[in-house]
């Protein structure tokens, strides 16, 4: 069986070592110590750094999200080529195919993504081209594209740029984009032929011309040609091959040396031509609004990380012996039969001991301290590594040994 006394004495390096002090001292005696008059129980205790973590961990959680959401928003909300008829766009939808074809046809096109960039580059004897007109819907900014000089191609415009851009014209029946023959006069939709249209038709004033049934009308308004398409499909990547599509993007959008090609991606601001900005496009009162939840989150993280106090020091109801303890370690031991378990905790509160008194330093190995025992008692090696790291003892006789051993060892290192 395994021995009371021996297993978790101190003197063998059992590891409830920092209970088992000495024999003379209060605590061994069986006298209780008064937690008045003891000046470390009654100071409060510092918060560790585990507490404070436990603390704040879920304000940082939620603040972390906060900002990895925003940060997402904003990257995910910013304009990029890709959109419909963006001149720079390679997607199916935007019309690269087309500016590249217009530009080797010796054409200057000139992308603009705002009015201002538009009014800039837009010269006399040009062509400005306006789609996405339901960024364009503000007055004062169809004012100011209106003042443009040159002549105007309009793809599916909104009713609102329909009426500054295009006087008198008004939209009639939707119908099916699909390959439609010209039945016009047009020159620019009789050399393209059947192309990809459709779309918004509309009623063209007297004196303008409508093909691919009302699809495509052309007429003089305010001594400039204007032309409005119900559809921009056929000027589109995925669909410049086909047909005439690309006779007839060529003859529309090519027909004077410059094109402005003003296409927006974001909403213009009213009164300028410049892009609105995540501010402009947000409502007045969600300022107020942020401000009310900012005060609400400083008053819960006020509520939730309010101090309870200082930690209150109680006395003990119970005082108990420190042998009493070692006795009850290995009495749990022995019924378990756990010699492994016992072995473990005289080698680790041995070690705990011997490897301050050597001064090993850095990041410390088995091989390190056996050497370091070796060197400094004078001991065989393989004898100290056995003592210190070997397999646990097979009976009651083997740990009583281990523990001599592991207390010679300990004194021959304290002494040296």
């Amino acid at each position: 069986m395994i021995p009371d006394a021996p297993a978790p004495s101190p003197s063998t390096g059992a590891a409830p070592s920092s209970s088992t002090g000495a024999a003379g001292s209060p605590a061994a005696a069986g006298v209780p110590v008064p937690p008045a008059g003891d000046a470390a129980a009654s100071r409060p205790a510092s918060p560790r750094t585990a507490d404070i973590w436990r603390r704040w961990r879920g304000v940082l959680g939620v603040l972390a999200a906060m900002i990895l959401i925003a940060t997402a928003t904003v990257l995910l909300s910013q304009p990029r080529p890709g959109g419909y008829l963006d001149p720079e766009a390679t997607t199916p939808g935007g019309a690269h195919a087309l500016v590249q074809l217009l530009r080797d046809q010796g054409v200057d096109v000139r992308p603009a993504r705002t009015a201002g960039e538009a009014r800039a580059q837009a010269v006399p004897g040009s062509l400005l081209l306006v789609g996405r007109t339901e960024f364009l819907a503000e007055e004062s900014l169809l004012r100011e594209i209106a003042s443009l000089p040159g002549d105007r191609l309009l793809v599916e415009p909104v009713t609102q740029a329909l009426q500054e851009l295009a006087p008198g014209v008004s939209a009639g029946a939707l119908t099916d984009v699909k390959s439609r023959a010209p039945e016009c006069r047009i020159p620019a939709a009789v050399k393209a032929g059947t192309a990809m249209i459709g779309g918004i038709s509309y009623n063209p004033p007297q004196g303008w011309t409508g093909c691919y049934n009302g699809s495509l009308i052309s007429g003089t308004a305010d001594g400039r040609t204007v032309t409005v398409l119900g559809s921009g499909e056929f000027m589109t990547n995925r669909r410049l091959a086909g047909d005439g599509d690309a006779a007839l993007a060529m003859n529309l959008a090519g027909s004077r040396p410059v094109v402005v090609w003003l296409v927006p991606s974001v909403p213009q601001i009213q009164g300028s031509g410049e892009r609105a900005s995540l501010q402009d496009l947000l409502p007045a009162g969600i300022g107020w609004a942020a401000l009310h939840l900012l005060v609400a989150a400083l008053l819960v993280a006020l509520w939730r990380g309010r101090r309870l106090g200082p930690v209150v020091a109680e006395r003990l109801p119970v005082v108990v012996r420190a042998s009493e303890t070692a006795e009850g370690r290995g009495r749990l031991y022995r019924s378990r039969k756990a010699r492994d378990r016992a072995a473990a905790a005289l080698r680790s509160a041995a070690l705990e001991r011997i490897v301050p008194r050597l001064g090993l330093a850095g990041e410390i190995t088995p091989a390190g301290v056996v050497a370091a025992v070796a060197t400094r008692t004078g001991q065989d090696a393989q004898q100290a590594g056995a003592v210190l790291y070997g397999a646990a003892p097979l009976d009651d006789a083997g740990l009583v040994a281990l523990a001599g051993d592991l207390d010679i060892l300990e004194r021959q290192v304290r002494d040296s």
